[in-house]
């Protein structure tokens, strides 16, 4: 799934040493096993690797023995930032926690489930309600036990249905109501007989504060001594004792409601992620033996047949059986025209069949689709989080318990020092204390980067969490990989000229013969253009990839090469074929030339057209102020024919080593984006600040960039920046929200001019706002 969070820019100079074990393979599977080194923006899509890792964070409990290898060794370099990566101990457990309101909850599950002594690594993932714990022995029962304690419901997860259950609205609703009936009666009460009217209040209060000081105990057992819940409670009960009846009551109606605000605000926040879930159906129908079989889709394996009804969503990543089928890819890449699919190509999970029945053969293993690799991004983004957020958070600890300080500060020296009135300044030490509830705070960052994230996920754009997000909207500059990247990826030959002597149809098959099998682009172009033309390739032996020159391989005890023509030795070429090499290039051609034996065969032309939403996107880049700048391995009159048109910098005749120095370089300067189109790219995305990987669903490289396009659609790169420094204001915005109604009544409350009930008022009024806010990133309209 999608990986590490970016180092900063400090560290990029050392990304690749650092990590040298991995991305030197990556480096030299591109310089070392490439075909092509005549255009040196090779396109080998490499299988994508069997994500053994990730098997180790589903299911209810895994082994080590089975696991836990691949856990430290496939996805060391790609997860390292993640504390959920690798197994800690023999075995990991899961459960689904429910009544999380805001991410102070997690901690609070936490800090319980860390007391047990057994417990080696504790996660709670609060966007899908996730509790991870790593464990050499099985202690299911006493994490149960201790998150039950701590206040919260628990159920182990179960693997046959990823949907959460559902919410029971009156069990939401019915404590509030009845409180609000109560405080009604009191009221009525109280205005026909003032001292019962308070019993009355005094019972409300204790009725409404049985649950929360419950509780609040809890979470001081557990761990957690300064929660939201022992504040109400040491203020509601001190009310009580100034005679405050009417406004204890009100305090705990009204932390009551807050709770439901926020319990909404989680809600709306994890409505994507359940979106996701449910475009995976539980069952399929198997076709085994000629026969049809409902069977749950957990139980489906690579290789299966599948039949899915038109109208019907993908269980499973599916390779196409049938001769084409139209797919609604809409949930996945944005795309709302369905996607017309040919026979042996792949489809990701969650598709829907639009028109017809379609047979299908399994490709993913349970629990490792597509829906399920975005998911995992979701809960690894959480561990990924915003500079800015880790400082909230950092600062949250800190702020409850000097607030309680000052409250007690607040209480005791007006009375002591000044003859203040003990009644009085009790009070407003108490309204303080409901000031020092960080929850608007505390939610205030993650409510803003999990709606965007939600929001970028709807647009077929995949980021790595707040981390990933942050470097975004800092980004001044983006490298971009020319071949499939700026242009479409798909070159045709355009001219085929031949020695004397020599038909074109015979340089063909020559040039055919060493590049066969391979999925080079230049390399398709020209199989493509001899099949086209009726020759027959006979497949050359001994095929080889020369790093830095070219493809070379022996045909009939013949030595054939195809290289680009300025990587061979300096007398190969006469001066009038220079000249013809040079003429190609400056109508932004790439030329190869074929060589038997030392001997020039001929030259074959080809050209790339650009993609037709490539000067859009760089319009829309300049208006936001960054530069665009293409690195490629074609020749450098090519490369300034397809710059030039687009009105940007390049930098051609590069090796996948020189992307790195150039993309190193860059960043030095200003921050850097590198776009590329797959694994090669890999070391490259590692240099830049942030990396982002162009590709189509299930064989897009996510396993090296923290951003990726899935729907191949360059404008979704405006559109993330536009989006990173969109969320980044509205955070702003959120903090001044919460800290600002704090500072406000701070003073009104010290003043007197604002009470309890109005204190808590203020901070469920500021969770509310700072949710509603954040929430309107999920509208965001794309930049025009």
């Amino acid at each position: 799934m999608l990986s590490t969070t970016k180092k900063h820019k400090q560290s990029q100079h050392n990304s690749l040493s650092l990590q040298k074990d991995e991305h030197q393979n990556i480096a030299n599977n591109v310089s070392g096993h490439s075909h092509h080194d005549h255009s040196h923006e090779h396109l080998h899509h490499s299988p994508t690797p069997n994500h053994n890792s990730s098997s180790c964070s589903t299911g209810a409990v895994h082994s080590h023995e089975h696991n836990g290898a691949h856990c430290s060794n496939d996805h060391a370099h790609t997860m390292q930032d993640n504390a959920l990566a690798e197994l800690t101990a023999r075995q990991r457990f899961n459960w689904t926690i429910q009544g999380m309101d805001c991410p102070s909850c997690a901690g609070k599950i936490e800090n319980a489930v860390k007391k047990l002594s057994e417990v080696r690594q504790v996660k709670v993932l609060f966007t899908t309600e996730k509790l991870v714990v790593d464990a050499d022995i099985d202690i299911r029962a006493a994490v149960e036990q201790a998150v039950k304690q701590a206040g919260f419901a628990i159920k182990e997860a179960n693997s046959a249905s990823k949907l959460p259950p559902a919410v029971s609205h009156w069990k939401t609703f019915s404590p509030i109501l009845i409180l609000a009936a109560l405080m009604f009666v009191s009221w009525g009460i109280s205005k026909a007989n003032a001292p019962v009217g308070q019993i009355a209040f005094i019972i409300t209060t204790l009725i409404g504060l049985y649950p929360v000081a419950t509780k609040a105990v809890k979470l001081i057992r557990s761990g957690t001594p300064f929660a939201i819940e022992t504040l109400m409670s040491v203020a509601a009960i001190g009310a009580l004792f100034i005679d405050a009846t009417a406004e204890a009551a009100m305090v705990i109606l009204l932390f009551k409601l807050g709770e439901i605000l926020e319990s909404y605000a989680a809600g709306r926040a994890r409505r994507g992620v359940s979106a996701l879930m449910a475009l995976v159906p539980e069952q399929a129908l198997l076709i085994k033996d000629g026969k049809k079989k409902t069977v749950p889709a957990a139980d489906l394996r690579p290789g299966d047949i599948i039949e899915i009804a038109p109208g019907a969503r993908l269980p499973t990543d599916a390779e196409l059986l049938s001769p084409f089928a139209s797919f609604d890819e809409s949930a996945l890449t944005g795309e709302s025209v369905p996607v017309e699919r040919q026979q042996g190509e792949k489809v990701a999970a969650g598709c829907l069949s639009v028109d017809s029945a379609v047979q299908m053969k399994v490709i993913s293993e349970p629990g490792h689709n597509a829906i399920d690799r975005i998911l995992q991004l979701i809960e690894e983004a959480e561990e990924r989080r915003a500079p800015i957020e880790r400082f909230i958070d950092r600062f949250s600890r800190v702020y409850t318990p000097l607030i309680i300080l000052f409250s007690a500060l607040v209480v005791v020296i007006p009375p002591l020092f000044f003859a203040g009135s003990w009644e009085t300044w009790i009070y407003r030490g108490l309204t303080l204390l409901l000031i020092g509830c960080p929850c608007a705070l505390v939610i205030s960052t993650p409510a803003a980067i999990t709606s965007a994230l939600a929001a970028a996920t709807r647009r077929g754009s995949l980021i790595k969490g707040g981390a990933a997000l942050e470097q975004l909207g800092s980004v001044r500059t983006i490298a971009l990989d020319k071949t499939g990247t700026l242009t479409e990826g798909k070159p045709q030959v355009t001219e085929i000229e031949p020695v004397e002597n020599i038909s074109a149809e015979t340089l063909l098959a020559l040039a055919g013969a060493v590049e066969s099998g391979s999925h080079h682009p230049l390399a398709k172009a020209i199989l493509n253009a001899a099949e086209n033309s009726g020759v027959a390739i006979v497949e050359a032996e001994q095929r080889k990839a020369l790093a830095g020159i070219g493809v070379e391989g022996q045909l009939s005890g013949q030595k054939i090469l195809v290289a680009a023509p300025g990587r061979l030795p300096e007398n190969t070429l006469s001066e009038q074929w220079k000249q013809r090499v040079t003429e190609l290039e400056d109508d932004g051609k790439t030329a190869v030339a074929v060589i038997q034996n030392g001997q020039l065969m001929g030259l074959i032309a080809m050209q790339d057209t650009l993609r037709q939403d490539a000067i859009e996107t760089i319009r829309i880049l300049k208006k936001q102020g960054v530069d665009a700048v293409m690195l490629t391995g074609d020749n450098p009159r090519a490369a300034a024919a397809i710059a030039n048109r687009l009105g940007i910098d390049y930098r051609a005749g590069l090796l996948p080593e020189d992307k790195v120095k150039a993309v190193i370089e860059l960043n030095q300067k200003h921050r850097t984006m590198m776009v590329g189109d797959g694994i090669n790219d890999a070391p490259a995305m590692k240099a830049a600040t942030i990396g982002v990987a162009m590709g189509s669903g299930t064989d897009v490289a996510l396993e090296t960039a923290d951003a990726a396009l899935t729907h191949n659609r360059l404008t979704g790169l405006p559109e993330i920046i536009a989006l990173s420094r969109t969320t980044h204001y509205n955070i702003r915005q959120n903090i001044t929200i919460a800290l600002g109604l704090k500072a406000i009544f701070l003073i009104t409350s010290l003043l007197g001019i604002t009470g309890l009930w109005m204190a808590v008022l203020a901070d469920s009024g500021a969770t509310a706002l700072v949710t509603a806010n954040a929430v309107r990133l999920l509208r965001s309209k794309p930049q025009k």
